[in-house]
């Protein structure tokens, strides 16, 4: 359905870092940088920072979560321990199970963007 998202940021060397270890996690490949944008690309779809065009700052979505497919709990507690080593902040309970269906991790990025680690678990 996708075929990239994109948030901002106000530090874009800051975000560099911080996703190329989160998404590094996942084994994705560090993002490689264009003019004001960082991409991660993957064979799945795209996904990018950019300083915002407009010269005006850049600001959260209040509501908005961006959720990175993880391929186990382990991986996404991974991640999410990726990302507070990494200036992230958790949110929220603590990576774990809800609904018995899902191992979720959430954390907001170092900009304030909030994001968060899903693992389907396998139906029983």
């Amino acid at each position: 359905m996708f075929s990239h998202i994109m948030i901002g940021t106000n530090n874009l060397e800051r975000a560099k870092a911080f996703y190329d270890a989160v998404l590094g996690t996942l084994g994705v490949q560090a993002g490689f940088v264009d003019g004001h944008r960082v991409f991660w690309r993957t064979k799945t779809g795209t996904f990018s920072v950019s300083v915002p065009i407009d010269g005006q700052l850049a600001t959260v979505g209040n509501g908005s979560t961006v959720g990175f497919a993880c391929e186990s709990a382990a991986q996404a507690a991974a991640w999410h321990a990726a990302g507070l080593a990494n200036g992230g902040t958790a949110i929220e309970d603590p990576p774990g199970v809800r609904g018995g269906t899902m191992f979720l991790a959430y954390l907001r990025d170092p900009d304030g963007n909030k994001i968060c680690g899903l693992y389907r678990l396998p139906k029983a």
